[in-house]
């Protein structure tokens, strides 16, 4: 609010004093003006708790420039050093060994090296993010600049599990003092931005690193950041981020709603930008709660969501219908015809009828004088609201009558760690990676972020073999091919939609001519620069 209430003074300024006093004052504040940038998260991204990523099961888009990771992914899947300098793997894939950039520093001045390697890795333990580094035997510190991994098993995904969010690495003597409120109270890391302040749910500030000099080569800028200050601010409401960013409250929209892009394409004063997608829209199927206990009224809700129509009616066509878990450009998204899950009405009605929910007088089911009435839920935001009431109504057609409760997005994944008050839901998740099948659907996740309380013994069976079997990478894609399939046949959720990723800034800030890594992160930020 601070930043939109000094641009909202300076244009009084300029106003008033006209281009004849336009003189050392206006230069002033434009240089103050240029020196900052406010971006808006909008649902999808807002409900952050934490900025510590060891322990976290959500992050947003400030993290990546709090800290630094040991390599970064590019767009077309190839890996590169960002505190890491470059890495070898043993043939048989049961040693890695890194070598450290040197004269990295933590904001607070500590070093970071081989040590901090080696006790970044343990800190995992007994945390949800624990399966990124399990296959990981021990550290060793061989210089003060080299750290080598040596495995229990090979982990063919270890890179993209080192590039993920979850393993920024944290300053170590904060980190233990700080306890629970490293991430809340303080965030110290390497990245180009330090943690000015963070309001829950509300708005994080972040100032620059001057000493920032070790980006990767996925950025043009090595360092310092171009803007001395930035604001994150979290707005679900879809209508006011639209608002800010046409009345200049904020620089750029870090995810656009599709059905605001109309909106955006036609105004001139705004440019947007589109990326491919790794986001999936779907609705989870509480399987430990009635009457989706029953496999078969999974399977008749799962086929009641007309995907087609809610990309149509609400997203304009763009991005794609969704008939798995993983989004299209994932080889393991690419199952038998059989598994996957697309509107079809009349099956979903016969399997209704087959278990004994016949029509009631008012089109609602009805089995032993029970009627089929179930809560869905999903969180704030205009977006969510507006898919959950299509849902509603595309259940409705079929004879189930869901109840929507709407939760802000801070609170919902607590309410969900109740694990029975839930039966159905709308979330969307942002992922590159099969992983996410095992994020979602493990039994040990029930409540959240297995929000469908799925545990099933051989899809467990299954997820042992995909997440710790694997030698090879085509040996794990085969695997999770086969344990997203099950998964699928169990209908523990039904799939909705894949969306575009799109960005939307105006005219005080320049994007560089193109955007590197898998979409807007770190490297992409620092070349973010001032237009003046």
């Amino acid at each position: 609010m601070k930043t939109m209430m000094t641009r909202s003074l300076l244009a009084m300024g300029f106003a008033s004093l006209g281009l004849a006093g336009l003189g050392l004052a206006g230069l002033a504040a434009t240089t103050a003006q240029a020196q900052e940038a406010t971006f808006v998260m909008t649902a999808r991204l807002v409900g952050a708790p934490t900025y510590n990523p060891t322990k976290a099961t959500k992050l947003n888009t400030a993290t990546t420039l709090i800290f630094d990771r040991l390599v970064v992914q590019d767009a077309d899947q190839s890996f590169h050093g960002q505190l890491a300098s470059s890495w070898e793997a043993s043939p048989d894939g049961m040693q890695w060994t890194f070598k450290l950039k040197p004269g990295v520093k933590f904001h607070n001045g500590e070093p970071f090296n081989a040590r901090t390697i080696e006790w970044w890795v343990p800190q995992f333990k007994g945390t949800e993010n624990a399966f990124t580094v399990e296959a990981i035997e021990r550290v060793e510190v061989v210089d003060d600049l080299t750290v080598r991994f040596h495995m229990k098993r090979p982990d063919p995904n270890l890179l993209f599990n080192l590039a993920t969010s979850f393993m920024c690495i944290p300053e170590p003597k904060s980190y233990t003092a700080l306890g629970d409120s490293f991430g809340v109270t303080d965030a110290i890391g390497t990245g180009p931005y330090k943690m000015q302040q963070f309001s829950v749910g509300q708005q994080t500030v972040l100032v620059r690193n001057d000493d920032y000099a070790w980006a990767s080569d996925l950025s043009a800028n090595r360092g310092p950041a171009k803007f001395k200050k930035l604001t994150f601010r979290e707005i679900a409401e879809e209508s006011t981020a639209y608002l800010e960013l046409k009345t200049g409250g904020a620089d750029m929209l870090v995810n656009v709603p599709t059905d605001f892009l109309p909106r955006i394409q036609a105004d001139k004063a705004v440019k947007l930008v589109t990326l491919p997608g790794n986001e999936l829209v779907y609705m989870p199927i509480n399987t430990s709660v009635e009457p989706f206990t029953d496999v078969k009224l999974r399977e008749a809700t799962a086929f009641a969501v007309n995907q087609k129509e809610i990309l149509t009616s609400l997203y304009g066509g763009n991005g794609a219908a969704a008939d798995t878990f993983l989004i299209a450009s994932l080889k393991e998204s690419q199952v038998e015809p059989k598994y996957k899950i697309s509107y079809d009405p009349e099956r979903s009605r016969k399997l209704f009828d087959a278990a004994g929910w016949k029509a009631g007088p008012d089109g609602i089911r009805v089995k032993d004088g029970k009627r089929l009435e179930v809560k869905l839920w999903t969180q704030n935001g205009t977006e969510f609201k507006r898919l959950v009431e299509i849902v509603q109504a595309q259940l409705k057609a079929v004879g189930m009558q869901a109840d929507i409760s709407i939760i802000d997005a801070g609170s919902i994944n607590a309410q969900y760690r109740k694990k029975t008050e839930h039966q159905l839901a709308i979330r969307a998740y942002q992922w590159t990676n099969a992983d996410i099948v095992d994020w979602f659907f493990a039994a040990k996740r029930a409540g959240y972020p297995n929000v469908s309380m799925f545990n099933d013994p051989e899809a467990e069976r299954l997820n042992d073999i995909a997440m710790n079997k694997s030698k090879s990478w085509d040996e794990r894609v085969a695997n999770f091919t086969r344990y997203h399939e099950y998964v699928l046949s169990q209908y523990a959720f039904a799939p909705i939609y894949q969306p575009a990723q799109s960005l939307a800034y105006g005219k005080r800030i320049v994007l560089p001519q193109e955007i590197r890594g898998t979409g807007l992160y770190g490297p992409t930020m620092l070349d973010i620069a001032p237009a003046n």
